[in-house]
């Protein structure tokens, strides 16, 4: 067995992980674990997927929210340790696969229309 066959192996292991189906547009509330001296707690992170990156393992997700009036944007390895759950709030319908275009929009403009079927 050859050292690609070994990762490969090891990466199919990992990827057993429940994760729903996460699409480009959609609202997703993210856990993040974040520790505090000795202790641990998830924070909760919500907002747009503006962009998905990479497959399998290193597949990431870009969040966008609006914090104190200042957009916010968080780049997630959606198998790492440190992401303690992904729940999809709403679906949402959009034409491209990159909405990097939301970053130079403000207020209602940036609201992105609800999705019904899937």
């Amino acid at each position: 067995m050859s050292a690609h066959d070994l990762i490969r192996a090891f990466e199919a292991e990992q990827l057993k992980s429940e994760l729903p189906e996460i699409y480009v547009g959609d609202t997703v509330k993210v856990g993040v674990r974040i520790r505090e001296g000795n202790k641990e707690r998830v924070q909760p992170y919500e907002g747009v997927v503006i962009a998905k990156r990479h497959g399998g393992l290193n597949a990431t997700i870009t969040v966008r929210r609006i914090f104190q009036g200042v957009g916010v944007e968080r780049v997630f390895l959606l198998h790492s340790p440190q992401v303690a759950f992904v729940k999809v709030e709403r679906r949402g319908k959009v034409r491209r696969a990159k909405l990097f275009y939301l970053r130079d929009r403000v207020g209602k403009a940036t609201r992105v229309k609800q999705r019904f079927d899937r």
